[in-house]
């Protein structure tokens, strides 16, 4: 959470809109070079009318875009001269040199993979729900983002970054072109590792939620030590899966296969039906404002800071109940529910997205992949929650509304969420070689080795030859592949 002063959230302010142009004008030139495209080949060859190119890809937006805001197209003005005579003087987009460059070309490589996006998903390349075509971005004062890549340059006192830590205190953040940025949470612990060589920025991304900015920095880093990571298994030991059930009536409940409960949460937070009072009230305020007027502007700032502030609340429980669950199990099998399908049911859709059922797999995989844990994901057409623990009757008849699962077949009586998260830990051993996860994205990336010869940091040292506690630093790891076209993993330490 950052806490910038009247000019740095005005200059936040002016990058991310910056952000939103950049990414309007590519969408802009892009469809243009289309539509002209689409004439020259409907043309005839004696008209002399050649092929356009149409830019696809972040590289050749960037192009496009670069030679775009140098044009008279893109700005240009009249100058008189002392004898009254006018000429006309090109400058481009002249307002350029008050962002840094940077946010332009983030913004346009993003508008490239979205367009990627939509035609691998239309030509059946890419897995999941359709993707549509990319749309122009609309100015919103209570939603918004932006990215700067750190970039290093040798000086006399050595290697600098153009995102660094700790300058003005060490709870600070310093951008370039906006200079050192307060934060609410300590950069200690990274600032460490970044000294030691275990962690490099990458790049940053600077949010707007509910009137507050939020600073994220993508590091590149170690792997957590031997004492935080779980001990590798024998690759014969189909043993110690642990099942995970989703549910509403216990939001979270993990048994082994022999039916042992290890976790059992009963209660979670419900943030968003826990505000629906406050948020019907201030919804209502909202649409009692004139439209355009200085009254709704404010209404609408407040209901954004208190929809942000039920966010919040949620994520805090998934991130306890999440942290929790991976520190005590180094196999997890949790199901592949069809989520979408769920919220056409309108009784339980609000509980539905309240749970936040895919955020919660979302946490379990990565932070499991930094501490070398599995997870596995059962078939979406499992009856884990109809099928006994104990014999593997299925039965068709459960419903909801019965919370305790009784077996005609065998008679055995057990908790509903307790079995299924039984069922779950053994469709884990017996599906075990089809780990890895096939939604983890890959494998957990190493730190940033240091180039020329010499000998490497190892896992269990801060810094080469020198051996650290284990208890004294905590590494980061890395987790989902990111944006801007960077090969490499990310962590996101959120300040």
């Amino acid at each position: 959470m950052a806490d910038p002063t009247v000019e740095q959230a005005r200059a936040l302010s002016r990058h991310e809109g910056a952000a939103r142009f950049a990414f309007n004008q590519g969408l802009r030139l892009h469809l243009n070079a289309r539509r002209a495209s689409a004439d020259a080949a409907t043309a005839a060859v004696s008209d002399g009318i050649g092929a356009v190119r149409v830019p696809w890809t972040g590289f050749d937006l960037i192009n496009a875009f670069n030679a775009w805001k140098k044009t008279e197209v893109a700005g240009r003005r009249f100058v008189i001269d002392g004898s009254g005579v006018a000429q006309l003087e090109v400058t481009g987009l002249a307002w350029r040199s008050e962002v840094s460059a940077q946010v332009f070309e983030e913004a346009v490589v993003d508008l490239g993979k979205a367009l990627g996006a939509w035609t691998d998903s239309r030509a059946g390349k890419r897995a999941g729900r359709a993707v549509g075509h990319p749309r122009f971005k609309k100015k919103n004062p209570e939603r918004g983002s932006f990215r700067m890549r750190n970039k290093t340059s040798r000086t006399k006192t050595g290697v600098r970054s153009t995102i660094r830590l700790g300058e003005n205190g060490p709870r600070s953040v310093t951008l370039p072109g906006i200079g050192a940025i307060k934060v609410h949470d300590d950069t200690r612990r990274l600032r460490r590792m970044l000294a030691s060589g275990r962690a490099r920025i990458l790049f940053a991304t600077v949010a707007r939620r509910g009137g507050r900015w939020r600073i994220s920095l993508n590091v590149q880093a170690a792997d957590l030590y031997p004492s935080a990571r779980h001990q590798p298994r024998d690759g014969a030991d189909h043993g110690g899966w642990a099942g995970v059930d989703r549910g509403l009536h216990a939001p979270v409940v993990v048994a082994l296969a022999d039916a042992t409960q290890t976790v059992r949460v009963d209660e979670a937070p419900k943030g968003l039906r826990a505000a629906q009072p406050v948020t019907r009230r201030m919804q209502k305020a909202v649409s009692r404002k004139i439209k355009g007027s200085q009254n709704r502007r404010a209404a609408v700032r407040r209901l954004a800071r208190h929809h942000e502030r039920v966010r919040a609340r949620r994520h805090h429980f998934l991130h306890q109940v999440s942290n929790l669950l991976v520190k005590t199990h180094d196999r997890l099998v949790i199901e592949d529910l069809n989520i979408t399908g769920m919220l056409a049911n309108h009784r339980l859709a609000a509980a539905i997205s309240d749970a936040a059922w895919g955020q919660l797999a979302r946490h379990l995989r990565y932070k499991q992949t930094w501490r070398g844990g599995q997870v596995l994901v059962a078939d979406r057409w499992f009856a884990s929650s109809k099928t006994c623990s104990a014999c593997q009757d299925v039965k068709t008849t459960l419903t909801l509304a019965e919370r305790v699962f009784h077996c005609e077949n065998c008679g055995h009586t057990i908790d509903c969420d307790l079995n299924a998260a039984v069922n779950l830990a053994t469709w884990g051993e017996q599906h075990h070689p089809q780990v890895l996860d096939p939604e983890a994205r890959g494998q957990v990336t190493n730190a940033h080795r240091r180039e020329g010869s010499g000998r490497r940091t190892r896992a269990d040292e801060n810094q080469p030859g020198r051996r650290g506690n284990p208890h004294r630093h905590r590494g980061i790891g890395t987790s989902e592949k990111d944006a801007a076209d960077h090969p490499t993993k990310r962590l996101i330490d959120r300040l």
